[in-house]
Formats: C-alpha cells, sequence, structure tokens
C-alpha cells in the first residue's frame, strides 16, 4: 500500500513532468523522483527534449550514490530499449535502485519491458500510484500511440451565445486578454497550430507562442485546400515558428514556391480531397509521420465541423465571454449531425475564471483524456 511519501513523491515527478509539455516530441513527458534508502529527497528530473538524456538519468545524476537502496518514482514505464538514448531500466538498475513505483506502463511497443528488466535484476517494481493524473499530464502523447495519430484539442473563443464573431464579421476581441494569454500556453504545449482557410483570410493569424517563457514554438498548419488563402506578406510566413499549407493534391502553389522567408519556398503538404475540404485523417497522418503527437485546432467553425464529422476531437477547451451578440457566425459548422440522437455527448471535466471569462473543458465520454470533473476559482493552477 501506498505510503504518504509515495503519494508525495510520485504528485511530484507528474509536476515535474509537465514542465515539458510541448518540448518533447515525438516523445513523452516523463518526471522522476528518487528518495533515498532513509527516504530522504536525493535527486529529480523530467525530460526536457527529444534526443535528451531521459528523466531517469536526470534524476540518477542529481543523486548520485545516494540513488542505491533509494527508491525512483517514475510517471511512465522506465523504457527498455536503446534508441537515441540507453535504456533508462538498466541504468536505474545498475545505480542500485532498490525499489521503482511507476505510474502508468508504457503502451509503446518499442520501449516497453522495463519492468520486467528491473524485476529480472532484483528490483522491487510497482505500478499503478496515481495512474489517472498522471495519464492525464500524458494524454496526448498517449493517446497518439494508441490511436495513430496526433492527439486534437480544439480550442473555441465565442459570446455566451455562441457567437464567435459579430453580424459584419468583427470579432477582435470577444474574450479578455486574461484568456488571450492563456490560449498561448495551450500553444506552447502543442506540437501544432492548425487553422483553415477562413480564419486565414479573415484574420491573417500569426499564430506563434508569445509571452510564455522558454516555449518551443508550434508548428503552425493553415488547411488550404484551393491554395488561395495563404499569400506572400501572410503572417504564418513571417520565419517566427515553422509553417506548413495543407493542400489538395491538384492546387497550384506556384505563388508560394518563393513566399517564404528568404524568398524561401514555402512547406506544402498535398492531400486528397474529401466531401467537403481535405480529408482529416490524411492531414492527421501527414502531422504524425512529422512527429507531431499534439495538434491545437484554433479554427474556423467549417474546420472544427470536419474534424467532429471525422471523429477526430480528443478534448475541447471553450473561452465564453459575458458578451451576448443574437447574430453572427456559430462555433461549429456542420458536423454531420442532423437529429438529437446523434449528438456528440462531451463530459464537462472542467470549469475556471479566466479574468472575466469562463473556460469549460470537456471530452467525448470514451476520450482517453476523459479525467473526473473539477472546478475552480481560478486560472493559476500549481502545474
Amino acid at each position: 500500500m501506498a505510503t504518504t511519501a509515495d503519494t508525495d513523491a510520485m504528485r511530484r515527478a507528474i509536476a515535474l513532468a509537465a514542465r515539458a509539455l510541448g518540448a518533447t516530441s515525438p516523445n513523452p513527458v516523463v518526471g522522476c523522483v528518487i528518495l533515498d534508502a532513509a527516504g530522504q529527497p536525493a535527486g529529480e528530473g523530467f525530460h526536457r527534449r527529444a534526443g535528451g538524456p531521459h528523466a531517469e538519468i536526470h534524476a540518477l545524476n542529481a543523486a548520485g550514490d545516494r540513488a542505491r537502496g533509494g527508491t525512483a518514482y517514475v510517471t511512465l514505464e522506465p523504457c527498455d530499449h536503446t534508441g537515441r538514448t540507453g535504456p533508462c531500466s538498466r541504468a536505474l538498475a545498475e545505480a542500485g535502485i532498490a525499489r521503482v513505483v511507476y505510474a502508468v506502463g508504457d503502451p509503446n511497443p518499442q520501449a516497453t519491458g522495463g519492468a520486467g528488466t528491473l524485476r529480472a535484476a532484483g528490483v522491487q517494481v510497482e505500478q499503478g500510484l496515481l495512474a489517472e493524473e498522471a495519464e492525464a499530464g500524458n494524454a496526448a502523447w498517449l493517446a497518439s500511440v494508441r490511436l495513430g495519430r496526433p492527439y486534437v484539442l480544439w480550442k473555441y473563443a465565442a459570446t455566451l451565445d455562441g457567437r464567435i464573431a459579430a453580424a459584419d464579421t468583427t470579432s477582435r476581441w470577444i474574450t479578455s486578454a486574461e484568456s488571450r494569454a492563456d490560449v498561448h500556453r495551450l500553444r506552447a504545449e502543442a506540437d501544432a497550430v492548425v487553422v483553415g482557410s477562413g480564419t486565414a483570410r479573415a484574420d491573417d493569424p500569426h499564430l506563434a507562442v508569445r509571452g510564455v517563457d522558454g516555449a518551443v514554438q508550434p508548428l503552425r498548419v493553415v488547411v488550404d485546400t484551393e491554395a488561395t488563402a495563404v499569400r506572400p506578406g501572410a503572417r504564418v510566413l513571417d520565419g517566427a515558428a515553422p509553417t506548413l499549407i495543407a493542400v489538395a493534391d491538384d492546387a497550384d502553389t506556384t505563388h508560394l514556391k518563393a513566399a517564404g522567408p528568404g524568398d524561401e519556398p514555402v512547406d506544402v503538404v498535398r492531400l486528397p480531397r474529401a466531401e467537403h475540404g481535405l480529408s482529416v485523417p490524411a492531414l492527421l497522418a501527414a502531422l504524425h509521420t512529422r512527429g507531431v503527437r499534439s495538434v491545437l485546432l484554433e479554427g474556423g467553425p467549417t474546420l472544427a465541423g470536419a474534424f467532429v464529422a471525422a471523429g477526430a476531437v480528443d478534448k475541447v477547451v471553450g473561452y465564453l465571454a459575458p458578451v451576448l451578440l443574437g447574430a453572427g457566425p456559430a462555433v461549429l459548422g456542420d458536423a454531420g449531425i442532423t437529429t438529437i440522437a446523434r449528438a456528440l455527448r462531451l463530459r464537462m471535466t472542467e470549469t475556471v475564471r479566466v479574468g472575466p471569462d469562463l473556460r469549460v473543458t470537456a471530452t467525448p465520454g470514451d476520450s482517453p483524456a476523459d479525467s473526473t470533473t473539477t472546478a475552480v476559482p481560478t486560472s493559476h493552477k500549481e502545474r
């Protein structure tokens, strides 16, 4: 049975893992805490970037000789393969760790098996401590492994009556400065930010992260089926972050051949057409191939409808402003839902005040990120 010290150490490991959200793809976020043989903190660490040392190695280096006879708490089963780094299972055993407690088993067939290797080396191994919390913190990577595609978080900002713009198309700013800052946090935690051609034409969005120290800029993706929305000089082509334009197989992209920074060609991916626009599964497959494990879908309603229709939304975050418009475009376009019986039912997992606005988080009932409903009064939550 887990002790208070066990629970505290694992919760600390989960908090450490969260520091690297958005920076480790295609690897997971992982945290590790080591207590020495006397149960005192000896070392800790987290996986900072793909190709760099894993969380266990950082923690072992910090612990030094105090690791011998101690306990390692890891948010994900220690890996058992040699890639750009060596197997953490063997590093833990060789350091003399006597006990390993991990929260979530590794579903990646190339890396799993660490628990067995540790047991074979005489290390006591336990699984499942704070598994739900650890899984929620690593939801994007876990879902990408299980589903074979990036995890998709759809974010929108709207009035209380569900409008994203007024009847005359004006939309800046519906939500508060606090909510807009919070969106930059979501961008910093994602591998890619995706918008459609309508948003590209109407807003000329920049899509890069601002105001988040140390953020790794996500891939900016514009779904521009006919290759007509992104023109030379568009803000997404400024070089502040990498950009990918998704177009139809037969689209003319001549104007993009020298439209990037320094007159370089823009990165373009050609995808098959769907009934409306491009194939969502093909887009996600192309992003997955590029190492993208988490997608922040920012708009607009037509593209969001296509993702919902494709069953490719794993989490919804809505910023609701205390504003009424009565007319104007709705949050969600045609998602192929024609009757209430076919409505996509979501489970509310969090409601948070962000400035004057309300941030609502929900997941489909069978989503990999499904978790316990909570409500907190402020957006400043400990990570």
